[in-house]
């Protein structure tokens, strides 16, 4: 049967819950276990789509076109996962299916309710998705982690705090634990640690009916002599199930943390994992995984050298709205032996009113451009800062910067191109000028010009390289492992327009990718004689690996960083 591992939170919104959930699920694996993950998110959308990044972080979005929360792309990265819509629960996303049953006559005649109708229906959402083969092995899941958003106490948690609790009795104690991560606060002026909202988050929880089988306590400091005990007494926690979750040199440092305080001996505990049934090869593999991740770990704490690669973008002010993006530059950069150092740069800074406004963040944000070994534009809605990331584009391409643009970046690229090198002055997008004569990029006929949510080009396409010399013999081709066709993830309402793309690879912006479909619809661009000029339509940053980078992140980091050839000459 199916063990599930629940990870709730207290105190504080944003404590950490999807990484201890996901560093949880890494080390079940590393005993040969088949893992695979839910996020509940108590909100009323149906999903992350229409939600903005500076209200909710990052929009992720998973194989089958599923636009999620952003600890979804964690749970992916960590556990070598490819996650479906259905492992994503939102509070609209159960009221929707209770509501259409309800409609069809499904409960004959009853009246329904939030308990037992809705709590049955988040109970039987997470037995029938934790039930389904994981796609890189094909087995049954062995264990679930299930992350609880939100925090134990707010009123839009209650019913899934309801749920789970309901549930440890569905399906047994000894196949359900209980993570409450909560906050450790230090506050004083000699830096004392507290315990009460500790305590409180607890009794709140148990006064909810459920009991913490594991408490992982985040602080900044590890703990300090006699708070273990402290929580133990007042938490009716055992003291050997009470985790420091301290801050580390790097978040990949956490499970290792975890695993040194005894995590998976509580794990195995709680949940009678058999370890004579599970199979050597498997145990093996588990093996190979955890040393693969110390390696990874330990490089981010090497002396190593750093890259400075700017980020030009459109929500800079909170970083979790490019959290994916963040992973895949260190991913590449680790994998490089080098370290990352991210300039980051609102696009709107770069632009002629900034510096009539506010000269000293204009001149701020130039000097970050022209000090980057590399930079990076990108995706994002909206035209505010589109002119700054045509400039900084303009900049790479103009003085030779290692450059890769990313969906909004792809096609800025475009459409500096087209003015500056095709002649084509007011070429724009018709996304932030519908009346231009010369629209460089277009809406998609396809797409539905009206609905929001879950209306885009989404999911995993195969794009596919074309057969030609330049391509042949083109950077990104090779760092795809010159495979003929690939796969990668797109979110996006806007193309390059058909009419234009003769202009544009005359003058030398060449499109390697193209849709396999149709060989219509631009996928991939490099530009001739520059060291690294690269953009993709599709977001390369939703499918990295920390043990597999993704590659125009790997082309960028080795560009800026003067390896580039080297690393082609050897594949």
């Amino acid at each position: 049967m199916t063990k599930y591992v629940v990870v709730s939170g207290g105190v504080i919104s944003g404590i950490g819950k999807g990484i201890i959930a996901s560093s949880t699920g890494l080390l079940l694996e590393t005993l040969g276990l088949t893992v695979t993950a839910i996020k509940i998110d108590p909100y009323l959308n149906i999903d992350a789509g229409t939600l903005s990044p500076l209200d909710h972080g990052e929009v992720f979005v998973l194989d089958d076109g599923g636009e999620v929360d952003l600890d979804l792309g964690n749970y992916e990265r960590y556990l070598e996962l490819t996650l479906t819509r259905e492992n994503n629960i939102t509070t609209g996303k159960i009221y929707k299916a209770l509501i259409e049953r309800e409609r069809r006559g499904d409960f004959l005649g009853k009246t329904v309710q939030v308990v037992p109708h809705l709590t049955n229906e988040i109970q039987d959402w997470i037995e029938r998705v934790a039930k389904i083969p994981t796609s890189s092995s094909g087995r049954v899941p062995d264990v679930c982690i299930v992350e609880l958003g939100g925090t134990v106490g707010d009123i839009e948690s209650a019913p899934f705090v309801e749920a789970m609790r309901q549930f440890q009795f569905r399906v047994g104690p000894e196949n359900f634990c209980l993570i409450h991560v909560s906050l450790l606060p230090v506050v004083g002026v000699v830096g004392e640690q507290k315990t009460k909202p500790t305590q409180a988050s607890v009794r709140e929880l148990r006064g909810l009916g459920l009991s913490p089988d594991i408490l992982a306590c985040r602080s900044s400091i590890p703990f300090e002599d006699g708070i273990r005990e402290k929580l133990s007494m007042f938490s009716q926690v055992a003291e050997s199930n009470i985790f420091s979750v301290h801050d580390c040199t790097s978040l990949y440092h956490v499970p290792i943390l975890l695993k040194n305080q005894g995590m998976i001996e509580v794990l195995s505990s709680k949940l009678k994992i058999n370890y004579p049934g599970i199979s050597k090869s498997l145990k093996d593999e588990g093996d190979d995984l955890w040393a693969q991740w110390n390696e990874f770990a330990r490089r981010k704490a090497r002396n190593l050298d750093v890259v400075k690669i700017a980020v030009v973008g459109k929500y800079t002010h909170l970083i979790d709205s490019y959290i994916s993006l963040v992973k895949a530059l260190e991913h590449a950069s680790l994998n490089c032996n080098r370290i990352v150092d991210i300039l980051w740069v609102e696009g709107s800074d770069l632009e002629k009113s900034t510096l009539e406004s506010d000269p000293l963040r204009y001149h701020d944000s130039w000097k970050k451009v022209c000090a980057a070994d590399g930079i990076l534009v990108p995706g994002g809605f909206g035209s505010r800062g589109v002119e700054g990331m045509i400039l900084a584009a303009r900049w790479a391409r103009e003085h030779s910067v290692p450059y890769l643009g990313i969906c909004l970046g792809f096609q800025v690229a475009s459409i500096d191109f087209a003015r500056s090198v095709c002649g084509l002055k007011t070429a724009h997008s018709s996304e932030f000028d519908p009346e231009t004569k010369e629209p460089i990029v277009i809406f998609m006929p396809e797409i539905d010009p009206v609905t929001l949510g879950g209306t885009m080009r989404l999911g995993s396409r195969a794009t596919k390289f074309t057969n030609d010399d330049f391509t042949l013999h083109s950077s990104i081709y090779k760092l795809y492992g010159s495979q003929e066709v690939i796969y990668e993830r797109f979110r996006h309402r806007y193309e390059i327009n058909p009419e234009f793309i003769n202009v544009l690879e005359d003058n030398g912006l060449k499109f390697v990718g193209r849709d396999l479909e149709t060989g219509t619809r631009m996928e991939v661009l490099q530009l001739e004689d520059h060291p690294y000029f690269v953009g993709t339509q599709y977001h390369p940053e939703y499918i990295t690996r920390p043990l597999k980078p993704s590659p125009p992140f790997t082309g960028l980091i080795l560009a800026a960083s003067g390896q580039l050839k080297e690393h082609l000459n050897k594949l």
